[in-house]
């Protein structure tokens, strides 16, 4: 086999002057909490007006973002969440961690996103919520779970942790009509290293958010009166001015990758044995946090190997998530009745994702048609090698 050369991509995070002299900016305040500072109320807005939701509350991380969404919608002890079986630890853990049963649901194969008929099926007397993960930035078919939701009289929490500028039907994340929650850990579309943030379609909701993310103070206090069980999740002024910064320039990302992923997907199309995740013509913007793709038959000791013949060859390869059913973790606290093994029975497709999908971080989405067209040439070489 010839040697490939090897591609370049863009470093991530990226930054410039902007993030400088917002940090800056943030530093000079001589306020850096929210409580006293601007910046963390000025990218509420800023966030909240870019999804077209009523209000945005930051928080400390995607995986708090959750959990106090989760709280908000009534979600706890004696009460389960519907999540997909095939999402990054989070969606399920949060819900645990409140008190919460996680219960998994079956995927979608080609989409990777919650099947709707096993989120029909998986509703009972004590489902309060459904969680739709938009897989990659790619939407889950929000008509068909809203629908669900509202017949059911359940809830939704969007899990939009890879959805940031996401769009369904021409609808952003925030004008859907439910809760949204985000993640800015490194690796996401737009980052401070760690960070999430909520939104809320109303003022109800919101401020009683603000109280539990606030130890349970108001905004006004000042005589200590604590008025819920809250905790801290404030976000500090430091990483909401980054974040700022960062959002300025998500669009123009956004673009480049849906421009890209349309090259690559094509490439990676025409490798014997390679699927590529599909799309949904209704989810018309995807921000392509993840570029995925399926080997469909081949073990996870298979699919790992290639993974690290890639990363070897320069490309930011990744294994798909596990199965939450299949880790350690999820079978600890918050777990439904059922073994493994009947949880596995009815997500044979989440099953097989866990073990013969393959993940390439966005940043490869930002290079150039050239460094894609080495990519998918050194993946289909490391395919075909086995």
């Amino acid at each position: 086999m010839s040697q490939r050369p090897r591609p370049t991509f863009p470093d991530w995070p990226q930054f410039d002057d902007t993030e400088r002299r917002a940090l800056d900016r943030a530093l000079s305040q001589g306020q850096w909490w929210r409580m006293g500072g601007s910046e963390v109320d000025s990218f509420e807005r800023e966030f909240a007006g870019y999804h077209g939701a009523h209000h945005a509350l930051a928080v400390t991380n995607g995986t708090h973002a959750l959990e106090l969404a989760l709280q908000v919608l009534g979600a706890g002890p004696g009460t389960e969440v519907i999540v997909p079986a095939f999402t990054f630890i989070s969606s399920s853990q949060a819900a645990q961690r409140i008190g919460a049963v996680a219960v998994p649901v079956d995927v979608d194969p080609e989409t990777y996103n919650i099947d709707e008929t096993a989120t029909a099926e998986a509703i009972t007397p004590r489902t309060r919520v459904i969680m739709p993960v938009h897989m990659a930035g790619l939407m889950a078919d929000m008509d068909t779970l809203d629908k669900l939701a509202s017949d059911a009289g359940v809830q939704i929490l969007q899990d939009a942790a890879h959805a940031h500028g996401a769009r369904w039907r021409g609808k952003r994340v925030g004008e859907l009509g439910s809760i949204a929650a985000f993640s800015f850990q490194n690796g996401k579309l737009m980052t401070a290293g760690e960070g999430g943030a909520v939104l809320f379609p109303d003022s109800d909701d919101y401020e009683k958010a603000f109280l539990h993310h606030s130890c349970g103070r108001p905004r006004t206090d000042r005589n200590y009166h604590h008025q819920v069980a809250g905790t801290n999740m404030r976000m500090n002024e430091f990483s909401a001015a980054v974040l700022r910064a960062q959002l300025g320039r998500l669009d123009g990302q956004i673009e480049l990758r849906e421009q890209r992923w349309r090259f690559l997907s094509e490439l990676l199309a025409q490798i014997p044995g390679v699927r590529p995740q599909s799309g949904d013509s209704r989810a018309d913007r995807n921000p392509h946090y993840m570029a995925m793709f399926r080997l469909p038959g081949w073990s996870e000791e298979r699919r790992n190997l290639l993974v690290d013949r890639l990363v070897d060859a320069g490309i930011p390869a990744f294994a798909g998530f596990r199965a939450i059913y299949r880790t350690a973790a999820f079978w600890k606290i918050g777990a439904p009745g059922e073994s493994v093994d009947a949880v596995a029975k009815r997500c044979p497709n989440a099953d097989a994702i866990s073990q013969d999908c393959v993940w390439l971080h966005h940043r490869t989405l930002l290079a150039s048609e050239q460094a894609l067209t080495d990519t998918a040439a050194i993946v289909a070489d490391q395919v075909a090698a086995g």
